[in-house]
């Protein structure tokens, strides 16, 4: 049975710093892309980062030099790192695994990130 499972949301103050994890079980981690993606009440799922099997990574324009998305395949996590956050970051946060060409996609549960002060 095919398992993502993230943690490490919450609430943070603006300006503060979060890292998400998210850790699959059932697959063969090494050979998917993982992707974080977030939904805001109201607004539609946008793709945050992502980072191939081969590790290369990309980030929406958004989040681009405050998110660092990286993976351990040893330990089949993938994580985002988040600095700087803004009240706008304010999302449930989903981590995506999927094979590019293929109908292989299973998605996490979602954590809460809240930027407030």
């Amino acid at each position: 049975q095919v398992q993502l499972v993230e943690s490490g949301g919450g609430l943070v103050q603006p300006g503060g710093t979060l890292r998400l994890s998210c850790v699959a079980s059932g697959i063969t981690f090494s050979i998917y892309a993982m992707d974080w993606f977030r939904q805001a009440p109201g607004k539609q799922r946008e793709l945050v980062a992502g980072i191939t099997s081969a590790g290369t990574t990309n980030y929406a324009d958004t989040v681009k030099g405050r998110f660092t998305i990286s993976r351990d395949n040893a330990k089949k996590i993938v994580y985002l790192q988040m600095n700087s956050l803004k009240p706008e970051d304010t999302a449930v946060y989903y981590c995506k695994a999927h094979i590019v060409g293929t109908r292989m996609t299973y998605w996490g549960q979602g954590t809460q990130v809240t930027v407030s002060s």
